[in-house]
């Protein structure tokens, strides 16, 4: 008898389980699993989750070393302490706090930069002109920023449309 087909009790069982899969999915960001605690700002400052690895923690200080900082084009690039910052030269800061990044890329630069596709806790958006990052849910970006100064680099916890960038990984 329990060589036969699954009864109606293991119909449902395993009905309800597909349910709960999908439900898990849709709640977690692109990339993560149920382990996954997504990063949150105090003020304007970000904070890490407990959990995550020390490389996330050494990125969100270094996003937070130089958030506020002015938008300067061309900025981060001759030297990692630099007045202000533009885009690459912000994701390239951020990269090297973490030991990942000798020297700073510009915008093109990080389109071919680590591997491709999302990363479970850091994802490079790259263009031709361009580039901002996400750090454990939190974007790192020199435009569209909502902590309040909106010159330079800053943290946000609203996406922004990623159309037409290349998305990277650490890898």
């Amino acid at each position: 008898m329990g060589q036969g087909r699954p009864g109606p009790i293991r119909w449902r069982a395993a009905g309800t389980a597909l349910a709960a899969a999908a439900l898990l999915a849709v709640a977690l960001p692109a990339g993560a699993s149920a382990g996954y605690t997504p990063a949150h700002l105090n003020g304007t400052k970000a904070v890490a989750p407990k959990g995550a690895p020390d490389y996330v923690k050494a990125m969100i200080r270094a996003g937070n070393k130089i958030r506020h900082k002015r938008y300067v084009w061309g900025g981060g690039h001759g030297d990692w302490a630099d007045k202000g910052y533009d885009c690459s030269g912000a994701v390239s800061f951020v990269l090297h706090g973490a030991g990942m990044l000798d020297y700073a890329l510009d915008s093109r630069g990080f389109m071919r930069w680590g591997s491709k596709g999302r990363g479970k806790w850091v994802s490079i958006f790259a263009a031709k002109d361009h580039v901002f990052m996400t750090v454990a849910g939190l974007r790192f970006d020199t435009s569209y920023i909502t902590d309040g100064d909106r010159s330079g680099p800053g943290w946000s916890e609203y996406q922004r449309p990623a159309r037409g960038f290349r998305v990277r990984n650490p890898g």
